[in-house]
């Protein structure tokens, strides 16, 4: 990675030209980096697809938002994202941001719109079920975690010994140390779990549902094992929606939902950020600092 000048972004008539304020860094960033992602990327390309910024001017078509405007976004990862000055965004991508410094705001539409996705429309969640949330202190899992919670679930988070009480403040009925507990000892018979993680972990996570269960993923379910078990498995991939972003932006503003701020970076330093980001052992999210004359 390396900073240099490249021409100003120009918006479409549907589209958001921004400032960028503050940046988020997720893990799909280093992956697209390193190459894993080839088949819906093209290198060279700025990274960073969660924002949040200044609406500079809009496209003739963007009915919602205005010069000033204080907006977050999940980007699309096909186009340039937001290590960046400027960036754009699709109206249909952005929300107006709740009231909270902008690199918290940036924290928040990849991690909450994941979660948000994965319980409710993908799993279909309802009020009165029990949801096993495994890697609860990840960006995903804070999120989920505290959604299922609104939503009136019974929810168990799975997370390492340092992490147990801050998962609890979020509003776990129950967290299990994965170090030093078999989460297959605790939960039966639950209605969903949420996995972040695969591998072993989901593949031990068929045995505490009941026949009907859903298993919902973001690193891919094992379909074949589900229908074996009697089971659902779905995966999915978060896609941009305001709408959606807009929701969650209300429940942030009635002080429903916490953001966890892991550590921020300038920009020029976004390789520090990256390493972090790729060690996993990151409570929280990873913000870059980009513009901070504004708050």
């Amino acid at each position: 990675m390396i900073l240099e000048d490249v021409p100003i972004p120009q918006p479409a008539p549907d589209e958001l030209f921004i400032r960028v304020h503050a940046a988020g860094v997720n893990p799909v960033d280093w992956k697209i980096r390193e190459g894993h992602m080839k088949n819906n990327t093209k290198l060279p390309l700025i990274l960073g697809w969660d924002v949040a910024g200044t609406v500079i001017h809009t496209g003739a078509l963007v009915i919602g938002f205005s010069e000033g405007d204080r907006v977050f976004a999940r980007l699309n990862t096909m186009r340039n994202g937001a290590y960046s000055e400027y960036t754009i965004a699709k109206a249909s991508e952005a929300a107006h941001a709740p009231a909270l410094p902008f690199d918290m705001a940036a924290g928040v539409p990849l991690a909450a719109q994941t979660a948000w996705m994965g319980l409710f429309e993908v799993g279909a969640l309802k009020p009165g079920q029990k949801i096993l949330i495994h890697g609860a202190s990840g960006g995903v899992g804070i999120f989920a975690i505290q959604l299922a919670k609104i939503a009136e679930a019974y929810v168990v988070g799975t997370t390492s010994g340092e992490n147990v009480e801050r998962v609890k403040s979020l509003g776990a009925n129950e967290v299990i140390d994965y170090k030093k507990e078999d989460f297959r000892k605790r939960v039966k018979d639950f209605d969903m779990v949420f996995d972040t993680i695969g591998g072993e972990t989901q593949e031990n996570s068929w045995e505490v549902m009941h026949k009907g269960g859903t298993l919902v993923s973001t690193v891919g379910a094992d379909e074949s094992k589900a229908s074996k078990f009697g089971m659902i498995g779905k995966s999915f991939m978060v896609n941009s929606n305001g709408a959606r972003l807009q929701q969650i932006a209300g429940l942030i503003d009635k002080g429903l939902l916490q953001i966890i701020i892991a550590k921020k970076f300038p920009l020029d330093e976004v390789k520090k950020a990256h390493e972090l980001s790729q060690s996993g052992k990151v409570v929280g999210k990873i913000i870059l600092s980009i513009y901070e004359d504004m708050k």
